[in-house]
């Protein structure tokens, strides 16, 4: 198939062009490399990808409207993977437009293209902060959804009911991803694992938050990728061809034993600074991730100490220390 990824110079969107290109497909990747965090580590990613036969990049927004329907319109995907989006939960407390318009007017833009320009299946990433405080654990796709705690969530939330509106009105095949907590190498500088592995190294304290007393289901790179690919070739059918899957490592670790798994990895030990819950933050996360299983056959289950030896390894070899 000839597939859409947009936001391919990130974490995920890079992981999965190349899982894409690896398995014979073509990929036209879309990112408008901004300046969220390091654009290098942008251009890095992208290095491991460029100069491939199959591969077509294109550095643009999915918010400028005619520049993407003038690429759906040149190259007439199969399918697209939009992971294109302003990320971090924090961040959207303090730069709210930023969200508005990438994750809802980048959101309608990739519909309205996928309308026009019909596609087999589009693949969208939802979060597992859609869930908010949710009291009951694990996570269900039947939970309620409605009481996001920031502003990311509810762009995130926005996106499933858009997606749903148009599956109902355009018989659009598709499917919302809640990702939890995503690691491994090529990872995000603003996400704990970077962050703390970076002060470490570097001898500095690391700001624990909520004194410790979080939760979080960390799901490995290479799972989440895997799941990405298998839904894919899975368009929902039916009168609503519309579809929600949880995808995550459904294991939550406390967040000291995350820090002690790091400091094992890294062979040092942390200085830590106790600090009160965040705005926007949530106590845990957790996936129930039956349906993804029954659907598809695969459920995320990297243990977390190989997942972080992995990003240790990257980690050190990337910034040659």
């Amino acid at each position: 198939m000839k597939v859409l990824v947009t936001g391919a110079a990130g974490f995920i969107g890079r992981a999965c062009a190349q899982a894409l290109l690896r398995a014979g497909h073509q990929v036209v990747a879309v990112d408008n490399l901004n300046d969220y965090y390091p654009v290098s580590l942008k251009h890095a990613r992208l290095a491991t990808l460029k100069n491939q036969p199959d591969f077509q990049f294109y550095p643009q927004d999915v918010a400028d409207w005619p520049a993407l329907d003038a690429l759906f319109a040149q190259n007439r995907p199969d399918a697209v993977i939009h992971l294109a989006a302003q990320a971090g939960v924090r961040y959207s407390i303090e730069n709210p437009h930023t969200y508005a318009q990438s994750n809802l007017i980048g959101m309608t833009n990739i519909l309205e293209a996928c309308r026009h320009y019909p596609v087999q299946h589009l693949v969208y990433a939802s979060s597992s902060s859609v869930y908010g405080k949710n009291a009951k654990v694990p996570f269900s796709e039947d939970d309620r959804t409605d009481h996001p705690v920031s502003f990311y969530a509810a762009s995130k939330k926005a996106n499933e009911v858009m997606a749903a509106s148009y599956s109902h009105l355009y018989q659009l095949p598709a499917t919302g991803l809640r990702f939890f907590t995503v690691y491994g190498p090529w990872g995000r500088p603003d996400m704990a694992p970077w962050l703390f592995t970076e002060a470490i190294l570097q001898g500095k304290p690391i700001k624990v938050f909520n004194h410790g007393r979080l939760q979080r289901d960390f799901t490995y790179i290479d799972d989440i990728v895997e799941g990405i690919l298998r839904v894919l070739a899975l368009p929902p059918q039916g009168e609503l061809p519309h579809a929600l899957y949880n995808i995550g490592n459904h294991q939550p670790v406390e967040l000291m034993q995350f820090i002690a798994t790091i400091e094992q990895a890294l062979g040092r030990e942390a200085e830590k600074i106790y600090l009160p819950m965040q705005d926007g933050d949530v106590p845990v996360t957790y996936a129930d991730t039956r349906r993804l299983r029954e659907a598809v056959g695969f459920s995320p289950d990297t243990a977390l100490a190989d997942g972080m030896r992995r990003f240790v390894e990257w980690y050190r070899e990337y910034h040659q220390c």
